[in-house]
């Protein structure tokens, strides 16, 4: 199977802009320095789980279980996980399983997740 494209990770309309391009409109832009910070090493040719496991790990920092405790307004918690080694595929190929916990808080209002609520 290929890889997950980029706008199938990030919603429809999303896509990698060639360095120096202007945006085609409004929206979030990451610069490939916050994604090299995060190790990323070549984000013009990466695929788009890297991109995201750049942007996991770089907001890993700011959204701290400590910076949550001290917080009241800090919605959303990033953890590491336990590390283990799992078999997949019909090769029982050893894979290493890097797990991050990501918590969405809010008043307790409702069951379902909206993003206007973090």
């Amino acid at each position: 199977m290929a890889e997950p494209t980029v706008e199938q990770v990030f919603g429809a309309g999303a896509t990698r802009l060639a360095s120096g391009a202007t945006t085609p409109g409004a929206g979030l832009f990451i610069p490939d320095s916050a994604l090299t910070a995060a190790g990323l090493d070549n984000p013009s040719t990466a695929t788009a789980e890297g991109h995201l496991a750049s942007i996991l790990l770089t907001a890993k920092t700011a959204l701290s279980q400590s910076n949550f405790d001290s917080n009241i307004d800090q919605s959303i918690v990033i953890e590491d996980g336990f590390a283990n080694i799992l078999q997949r595929g019909e090769n029982l190929t050893e894979y290493r399983n890097d797990p991050l916990t990501v918590n969405l808080w809010k008043p307790s209002t409702g069951n379902s997740r909206n993003p206007n609520d973090y």
